[in-house]
């Protein structure tokens, strides 16, 4: 797959941007006021590209931007109300690339952090409630989580170093379906539903692996000031939103099979400087992933972006049985 003739599906903070939008009916039979200018004309493929650079990242190349999202992640079984297990923060940087064609490379990377409910400490170990037995929580490190951004696309779905075998759309206008929300914002939505084999297996990942397939969707809804959009001034647009992901058991919490899985739910954010992330979050990535708070070096973009589940297959060992 040529990533100059298509749009990968990312990480947290652009898979929103990036993926098939969920378009109300209504956004497609009028054009809300505003979006056909003073700057970029959101109805169109070069309008929709220049807005989603800007949001993810920064036209001014020689600028970083960094993002966050923070949330819940929650337990879901059978027989049962779903329990808030702990918290999670994403600590995320981007940079735009331009190409020669104006489309557009984004360097970014992203790493995860796992934090105490009550206090926010960024956890190491965690408390099993399920099992009774604590657990070493392991951090999730996406170096790299690359995208792009072009007028015209195939979009496909995560490949996950050929683990997932999504099915190649034919070339289509870029678009990120954004609507009016009212009061001056505008928002996209996003739904994203895979099913595909799994990178632990249980044969080999007794205890962290949920089974031979993974069933995963994620839910995202970004939105901005559409007065930001139109100024032309604004190299880079803050934004809000929210991402909403179901998914198997992390292979840390060592469930196994266990029937069940787990939610998160959170807010998403961005900013132009370190200062927008919570100091907690900030002083454990400095001290222990001080690299992903720098987007990554252009020669970065040939490396294969794999998924945190890829990732620990490949960094961490299978654990021994309880012990009885």
């Amino acid at each position: 797959m040529d990533r100059r003739d298509m749009l990968i599906l990312t990480g947290s903070l652009a898979a929103g941007l990036s993926a098939v939008p969920q378009v109300p009916a209504a956004a497609s039979s009028t054009v809300p006021a505003g979006f056909k200018g003073p700057y970029i004309d959101l109805t169109t493929p070069r309008g929709n590209v220049l807005a989603a650079v800007r949001i993810d990242a920064n036209l001014d190349e020689s600028r970083q931007k960094w993002g966050s999202v923070s949330g819940v992640v929650a337990g879901v079984r059978d027989g049962e109300a779903l329990r808030d297990l702990f918290g999670f923060e994403v600590v995320s940087v981007a940079r735009a690339w331009k190409q020669p064609d104006n489309s557009y490379r984004v360097l970014h990377r992203e790493a995860i952090l796992y934090t105490d409910l009550a206090s926010g400490d960024v956890l190491t170990h965690w408390h099993n409630p399920y099992l009774d037995e604590t657990v070493e929580v392991v951090d999730v490190i996406n170096d790299p989580w690359n995208h792009y951004f072009a007028e015209t696309v195939k979009k496909f779905a995560p490949d996950y170093g050929g683990l997932n075998k999504p099915v190649e759309r034919p070339p289509e206008p870029y678009s990120m379906g954004f609507f009016d929300a009212g009061n001056g914002m505008v928002q996209n939505r996003t739904h994203i539903n895979l099913y595909y084999r799994a990178a632990l297996q249980p044969d080999q990942w007794p205890r962290e692996s949920s089974g031979t397939m993974n069933r995963v969707s994620e839910f995202f809804t970004t939105t901005a000031k559409l007065a930001d959009l139109q100024n032309p001034d604004k190299t880079s647009v803050q934004h809000t939103g929210s991402w909403v992901r179901v998914t198997p058991w992390l292979p840390w919490m060592l469930m196994g099979q266990t029937p069940g899985h787990i939610v998160y739910h959170s807010t998403v954010q961005s900013f132009d400087s370190l200062d927008g992330f919570k100091s907690k979050v900030l002083a454990h990535t400095e001290k222990h992933h001080p690299h992903m708070l720098e987007a990554p070096p252009r020669e970065y973009w040939d490396k294969p972006n794999l998924s945190s589940l890829e990732v620990y297959a490949r960094t961490q060992k299978p654990k021994p049985p309880k012990k009885p």
